[in-house]
């Protein structure tokens, strides 16, 4: 991947309107969002309907499409990419739990979701739930989750993503995991 100062220049140009800054930008960030989409979808059998390539397509072209973006730099850039898989990964995600149940929709032989998100459909939409409750305690604590899960940030990126230090990353990881864990599970504080 270009080095953080390049990737910056690029979007602080493609801000002032410079066109030839996306196509100086593809290359650039590809195979880091391609890392990201791999980390998130991991676990996942090939031949997925949802694989790396195509949250990386989808989310591309969820980022391209915010014509009227501010980015600010490289790390604010991957805070709303992680933003948009994580979108992408749950409405996904529901769309395979509302064909599951029935959905309005014809019935059909065969799963045309594939095995991808689809094991844990239930789970990843969960998920989202509990970080929409945990983000009227600490929307922070949400950004954290979306970086570390979502996008496979690891403690020291996502403390720069955030401009905060690796330690309070750290405390609030550990912090954010128990509340997700006491939500999903409904285990009780001891």
């Amino acid at each position: 991947m270009a080095p953080s100062g390049e990737i910056t220049e690029r979007l602080l140009a493609l801000r002032a309107g410079d066109k030839d800054a996306l196509n100086q930008l593809v290359p650039m960030v590809y195979d880091r969002l391609r890392a990201l989409a791999h980390a998130r979808l991991a676990g996942h059998r090939p031949g997925a309907s949802l694989d790396t390539t195509g949250l990386v397509h989808e989310a591309y072209l969820k980022l391209v499409d915010q014509t009227q973006a501010e980015w600010r730099d490289r790390s604010h850039f991957f805070a709303v990419a992680a933003t948009a898989m994580r979108q992408i990964v749950v409405d996904h995600a529901r769309r395979h739990g509302a064909r599951k149940r029935g959905g309005g929709a014809r019935p059909v032989v065969l799963d045309d979701d594939g095995p991808g998100v689809a094991p844990r459909a239930e789970e990843i939409v969960a998920l989202d739930q509990a970080l929409a409750r945990l983000g009227s305690l600490s929307e922070r604590m949400v950004k954290m989750v979306e970086l570390r899960f979502f996008a496979g940030l690891s403690i020291e990126e996502t403390a720069e993503v955030l401009g905060l230090d690796a330690r309070t990353v750290n405390r609030d990881w550990r912090a954010a995991r128990a509340l997700l864990y006491r939500e999903l599970t409904g285990a009780q504080a001891t």
